[in-house]
Parts: C-alpha cells; sequence; structure tokens
C-alpha cells in the first residue's frame, strides 16, 4: 500500500433526512458550548429545554431563541420529539422514568454514578421499550470517524498498541458540582478514553487502575494511570495528569496507536485549552508509506461530535441507520469497565518482598 489519500478517509455521519424536533433536560454550561451549537450546525431543530432551575432555562432559551418548559410534563409533551438527556448522573433515572413509552433518547455520559445506577437505567430503558444511546460522542469526533475508516480499510495492520497520554491543567471549577462527589476523573473524563478504546479494541480481560486526587485542590480524583489487560498481544494504557499546570510547553493530550504495519497520532486539542480549544490533529504513517501523513479535518470534538451522536440516534429511529452506536446496552459495558477500574483502585498493589535478614 503506497502513500494514502487523507482525503478519502470519513469523518462525519450522515444527517437524518426528516430530523425530528429536540428536547433538552439541563441547561448547564455543556448546552450552550456544544449541545446547541451542534444541533443548530447540522440543522437539528430544537425544540426546547427544561430544568428545575426555570430562570437558568429561560435565559439560555433566549439566547437560543427556543422555548423554556416549565414543566417536565410540558417538556416531554412535545410531539415525535427526541429527548436530549444533558443532566447529572444521578438525575438520569428520573428523566427516564417520565418519558412516553416507546421514545428516543440521548442520555449524557456517564450512564449513572456507579454501575448499579446503569443497571437501573439499563432497566428502565427496557421497560419503557426506549431506544436510548449514551452520549460517547468522541466516537463521532472527526478525527476518531477517520481512524477508525483507516483501521477498517487495514492502514495500521492488526492494532497492537494504544497509549492514551494526557498532562494539562484542567478548569475543573467550570464543574463546581463535581467538587465533593466521590468519583471524578474516571467517571467524568476517561471514561471517554476508555469507551473509544472499547470501540476500536473491544472489551478487555480486565484493567489494573489507580486514581488519585491533588494536593492543590478537593477534587476527589484528577490523576490516573490504568492498564486494559487485553492478554499477551495487545499492550493498552491509559495516562492522565490533570494537573499539569506549568503552563503549556510540556502539556499534552494524545492517542498514539501502533498496529503491526502502520501507526497514527491523534491530538484532542480541545482539552489543551478548555472550552477554547487547540486543533484536533490526526497524522498517519500507513502500511507500505514511508512518511507520517496530517490528515485534513473537517471539524472538532466539539461541537461537531455531538452533530454526529444525534445524527446516528435519530437515523436509527427512523430506519435509516443499521446500529445504534453506544446504545445503553453497550455503554452498560463501558460502565463495567468504569467500575472494573475503581474496583482495581481501592484495592492494595502487589507489595514487595521485604529485605532478607541475613
Amino acid at each position: 500500500m503506497a502513500e494514502f489519500n487523507p482525503e478519502s478517509l470519513v469523518q462525519s455521519w450522515p444527517l437524518p433526512s426528516k430530523p425530528r424536533p429536540i428536547v433538552t433536560f439541563g441547561a448547564g454550561s455543556i448546552v450552550g458550548d456544544a449541545h446547541f451549537p451542534a444541533y443548530r450546525k447540522g440543522g437539528l431543530p430544537i425544540a426546547g429545554l427544561y430544568d428545575p432551575d426555570y430562570e437558568k432555562a429561560r435565559a439560555l432559551a433566549d439566547k437560543w431563541g427556543v422555548t423554556a418548559f416549565r414543566t417536565i410534563a410540558d417538556a416531554v409533551a412535545v410531539e415525535n420529539a427526541v429527548f436530549d438527556l444533558a443532566t447529572p448522573p444521578n438525575a438520569h433515572a428520573a428523566v427516564l422514568a417520565a418519558l412516553p413509552d416507546g421514545a428516543a433518547a440521548l442520555i449524557q455520559k456517564p450512564m449513572g454514578s456507579d454501575l448499579a445506577a446503569a443497571s437501573e437505567i439499563l432497566k428502565i430503558c427496557r421497560k419503557k421499550n426506549l431506544t436510548a444511546a449514551v452520549n460517547f460522542q468522541l466516537r463521532f469526533a472527526p478525527m476518531l470517524l477517520a481512524l477508525k475508516d483507516a483501521i477498517a480499510k487495514g492502514m495500521l495492520g492488526e492494532v497492537v498498541d494504544f497509549e492514551v497520554h494526557l498532562a494539562l491543567d484542567t478548569p475543573w471549577g467550570l464543574w463546581s458540582f463535581l467538587e465533593g462527589l466521590p468519583r471524578i476523573e474516571i467517571a467524568m473524563h476517561s471514561i471517554h478514553y476508555l469507551d473509544a478504546i472499547r470501540q476500536i479494541l473491544g472489551d478487555p480481560k480486565g484493567v489494573h487502575a489507580k486514581s488519585i486526587g491533588h494536593p492543590n485542590h478537593k477534587m476527589a480524583q484528577t490523576r490516573t494511570t490504568a492498564i486494559l489487560d487485553y492478554g499477551d498481544r495487545v499492550r493498552c494504557a491509559v495516562s492522565i495528569n490533570h494537573d499539569h499546570a506549568f503552563g503549556r510547553r510540556h502539556q499534552a493530550c494524545d492517542f498514539r496507536i501502533c498496529g503491526t504495519e502502520g501507526a497514527a497520532y491523534v491530538q484532542l486539542g480541545v482539552n489543551l485549552d478548555y472550552p477554547n480549544g487547540e486543533p484536533d490533529i490526526l497524522e498517519i504513517r500507513s502500511k507500505g508509506g514511508s512518511e507520517w501523513v496530517a490528515v485534513p479535518l473537517k471539524g472538532t470534538w466539539f461541537p461537531d461530535a455531538f452533530v454526529g451522536r444525534m445524527a446516528n440516534l435519530q437515523r436509527f429511529v427512523s430506519g435509516e441507520d443499521d446500529e445504534l452506536v453506544s446504545s445503553v446496552e453497550d455503554a452498560w459495558m463501558t460502565m463495567a469497565l468504569v467500575e472494573a477500574a475503581y474496583e482495581s483502585s481501592a484495592r492494595p498493589a502487589t507489595p514487595l518482598a521485604a529485605r532478607p535478614a541475613f
């Protein structure tokens, strides 16, 4: 295989031919920063939003020219709507229980606060026959869609190594509601990377992990190291440090994916200066090639991935897509991986032998 044409890689998800109105639950920053910009960019109609804080909902609704619903009953009464839950993990189940039976719903990650909550959400979705997916939108980022297309076309050969490296200064103050929660880094952030790894490598056999905080703040955990066990053929490592607060020079947020015959490098730019972001990057040294080739990306994680995420749900509901990506059935397995990582982190490591006394 000679040098490839980087323009040939798929970078976007097709839009639904007949988009349905979207009703959003929650008026947090992510709605104005990503959900609504994405839906407007994709031509997906926004019917309105509901939040228990009506004045907060109305301020955001006025900014976007949509309706602020006063009650949940008003929100779920929108005919033919797709419901978009941009709610905290502990609020998902109650909102899902209020939706009409058979409705379509997109649930903000994580799928509940822990695996037990994820199981309860799965139970509600099955009982109410909801067509529901979890908003693991990184899977739909242009750089990840192109990477998966390159892998599917054999450009890397067999993927045998996946490394995630993050060292930056995350502005946790933007999410003050996280302070005091027992699970932060893996459940709220690295869950994206674990989910993306699952989509490419499948489910690991298990995980070794350690997730800790930092003496400079009160967030429960902001630094994580994890090894995902794929046996003796594939190495997979995740190294996360949200407290590298020493200037941009040596900060990083990237994936390195190596195959038997090629490799890929991905920079996740949004994290390097959140929420403004730096450019995403995808470079591939393909099978048979002699140089790294930059893939001109036609969009960014924020907001373009949110367009694809919603588009897939709407197209699946209408029969235009055969697969619902990150369905609640699949997302439950990502939650199982997160749960296993926290269980591993809570266990003692293999102790060192004591120095002999002789």
